[in-house]
């Protein structure tokens, strides 16, 4: 190992604090030698700023950067002066992931990220992009909605639409073209698979909208009232439809067909049921006509689900009185509660079931030795009918698991249980009954004291069994639609954050900490469980998410982006390093072109030069750029002794001696260290006062020649 500058210097690091001397008793002929500590320190502050080692032509475009929060560079502070003076590169912690960014109704805020790459390339620093996709820092809430069961409500009103027809197959009433063998109705392939479906096939000539049509039978209206159409659609294969009209004044509307927020001629069609729900109003006279425009593209088999395909009057008499007025908690919570210190109320929008809406939430800080002694209630406006047997549906998570138990109450706490529920912390369906034996059941109860944690509640839909009318299904997405999905999720990130960053960020890395620590030959998985925040891509999308992911990034930013793979433990485990180089063969040899890997190096004290040395011969074999990041060196402790500065110090050097030694120039991208000042394990080179630690003068001998 080279011998560092600051070696004669070392016995500071033994323990030297302060040695002084007199010439002789003359108090006006003495002095005092410079304490060996303080000597040391101004050794280490004589060093130039790092970036200013760069010196050799085959240094150029060599990059050292690190890593720092949003709030911390802006603002502009000691830290934000040393980050410039220091570095040429830096990226944004955590700040641009998925998690950051993605808001709870999938909308980006950019806002944050655009503001902090601006500052930085305007300080001379070339911001690196980090990170795309990874299985931590994910808004996992809101792809684990996306791939959440459908739950369809159909309208508790009269259906206006006659479906007899259908229903029977003879489709009285109802045209078609360009024939039977177009359009049927099918078992088993409406939503939840074991209702009917209306199926619709485009055939191989199919070019313009109605060269596959269906026209409904003629829907009787009352002049002056609004009526809302509800139509559940899926295809095979992507397609495109559109419906039209007689008996409107417009009969060829442009719409938001699917509450996107744009209007458009046409809507589109998938492998997942998509809900199309809108108003008409413009009626000509006392009836209208529904056409289903479907010939725009050939070969596509679509379906309609026919239970929940409605037509009604908006203004007609419900069939199902909900007794629980405000059983979305959208406009607020008439619910009450007590016990054990409990709290309540109604989330922020986007927390309700699906990611939409507001929920109602209690939170028990402990079980209690009752259920009962945590409660919430509702108040019905009347007692319920004695005899009479009541539905109870709604939707319920936790942040933990745990009993809670629903019941009918009277005043004097006799009551009717609909029986104990176990919540998870995945949104789930619930549907109970209970029969109210008496004729004082005036409030629903819910018990808490048996859950410690925050339970979610959402749909509260209370309601006589007896009165037909409004039903509920529940649709789970089959793999292929959950690839489809987690897909789409993938690419509508990546072609926001990639292409609003390119002005900036030249330099991404794509997929992030992709092998398996215990099985390094293979990738990680989440199906024995997500931590908080966690989402594994490649659970859905299989080793392909790599591809995916680099020709996404590859399509929507720049032309000469370098775009990166990384790792952690590479160094400490040799079998991972080579199931990433493998991994890495597979994406290229599948039209995924990998520029470079990332090694993340958090090291400590014992970390093997010996390993470090053969993780870049391996690395280096691949002929990719290869860069180090997330640099550390832990020391574990806050009150560090001198010994383990010394040692740091060298283990930051020959960090960078091995680099250069395996590496060959054209393959050294750079170093980027984890961090600034140092936190809890003291493992970077600045101190948390600001002050240049031995780390500091061991990473600048590095990077000497």
């Amino acid at each position: 190992m080279k011998t560092m500058k600051i070696n004669n210097i070392w016995l500071y690091a033994l323990g030297t604090l302060l040695a002084i001397s007199c010439a002789d008793l003359d108090p006006l002929d003495f002095h005092v030698e410079i304490p060996e500590n303080v000597a040391m320190q101004e050794e280490i502050n004589a060093y130039d700023h790092l970036v200013n080692y760069l010196t050799n032509e085959g240094d150029q475009g060599f990059k050292i950067g690190t890593s720092v929060s949003q709030s911390q560079y802006m603002n502009r502070d000691v830290l934000f002066r040393l980050i410039n003076n220091n570095f040429n590169e830096v990226n944004l912690d955590l700040g641009m992931t998925h998690g950051a960014v993605v808001q709870s109704n999938g909308s980006h805020n950019l806002v944050n990220v655009l503001e902090f790459l601006s500052l930085a390339e305007e300080q001379g620093l070339s911001p690196f992009g980090h990170t795309l996709v990874w299985h931590s820092n994910q808004n996992a809430s809101y792809i684990n909605g996306l791939l959440a069961p459908l739950v369809v409500n159909s309208p508790p009103y009269v259906n206006s639409l006659n479906k007899t027809g259908l229903s029977d197959g003879t489709f009285q009433d109802w045209s078609y073209s360009p024939g039977r063998n177009n359009v049927s109705v099918v078992d088993n392939e409406g939503m939840g698979g074991s209702s009917k479906a209306i199926q619709l096939f485009s055939g191989p000539n199919a070019s313009s909208p109605t060269d596959l049509q269906l026209v409904t039978p003629s829907i009787s209206v009352i002049p002056g009232n609004d009526y809302e159409i509800v139509i559940y659609i899926k295809s095979d294969i992507p397609g495109e439809g559109r419906l039209t009209f007689e008996g409107l004044i417009n009969n060829e509307p442009q719409i938001d067909w699917m509450n996107t927020g744009e209007i458009s001629e046409t809507f589109m069609t998938n492998l997942s049921w998509s809900e199309i729900r809108f108003e008409v109003r413009d009626f000509e006279g006392d009836s209208f006509r529904i056409k289903f425009d479907m010939g725009y593209t050939p070969n596509v088999t679509y379906h309609i689900d026919l239970e929940n395909l409605y037509v009604y009057d908006t203004d007609g008499e419900p069939l199902v009185n909900n007794l629980i007025s405000d059983g979305d908690f959208e406009t607020g919570t008439a619910w009450g509660g007590w016990g054990n210190n409990s709290i309540r109320g109604v989330t922020p929008d986007g927390q309700g079931v699906n990611n939409s809406g507001r929920a109602f939430y209690v939170t028990n800080p402990s079980t209690t030795g009752g259920f009962w002694e945590v409660q919430t209630v509702y108040e019905f406006s009347e007692p319920l009918q004695m005899g009479e047997t009541y539905n109870l549906s709604f939707w319920v998570k936790g942040d933990a698991t745990g009993v809670i138990r629903p019941e009918i109450q009277s005043p004097d706490y006799s009551s009717n249980g609909f029986g104990q529920v176990y919540v998870t912390d995945e949104w789930q369906y619930v549907s109970l009954t209970a029969t109210a034996s008496a004729a004082d059941r005036g409030r629903l109860i819910i018990s808490y004291g048996e859950f410690a944690g925050t339970v979610y509640l959402d749909e509260f839909v209370l309601s006589s069994s007896t009165v037909q009318g409004g039903s509920t299904t529940i649709v789970e997405r089959t793999p292929e639609e959950k690839r489809q999905i987690v897909s789409t999720e993938m690419e509508n990130w990546i072609s926001g954050i990639v292409p609003a960053a390119s002005a900036y960020v030249s330099a991404w890395n794509v997929v992030n900490e992709p092998m398996d620590d215990n099985n390094p030959s293979q990738l990680r998985s989440g199906l024995q469980g997500a931590g908080s925040g966690q989402f594994f891509w490649q659970d859905y999308l299989g080793r392909d998410y790599g591809i995916l992911a680099f020709n996404l990034a590859r399509v929507h930013g720049n032309n000469d982006d370098l775009l990166f793979i990384s790792d952690h433990n590479l160094e400490s485990n040799l079998d991972k390093c080579r199931g990433l180089i493998e991994y890495v063969r597979y994406l290229d040899n599948n039209g995924a072109l990998v520029d470079g890997i990332g090694t993340h190096m958090r090291l400590n004290l014992s970390s093997s030069t010996e390993q470090i040395a053969e993780m870049f011969r391996l690395l280096a074999a691949t002929g990719k750029l290869i860069k180090i990041t997330n640099l550390s060196v832990s020391l574990g402790t806050g009150q560090p002794t001198p010994v383990m500065l010394m040692q740091q110090a060298d283990m930051y050097q020959d960090v960078l001696r091995l680099y250069k030694e395996h590496v060959p120039v054209q393959q050294r991208y750079g170093v980027t260290i984890g961090g600034v000042t140092d936190g809890a394990d003291y493992g970077y080179l600045w101190s948390p006062n600001f002050t240049r630690k031995p780390a500091y003068a061991g990473f600048a001998e590095g990077l000497k020649n």
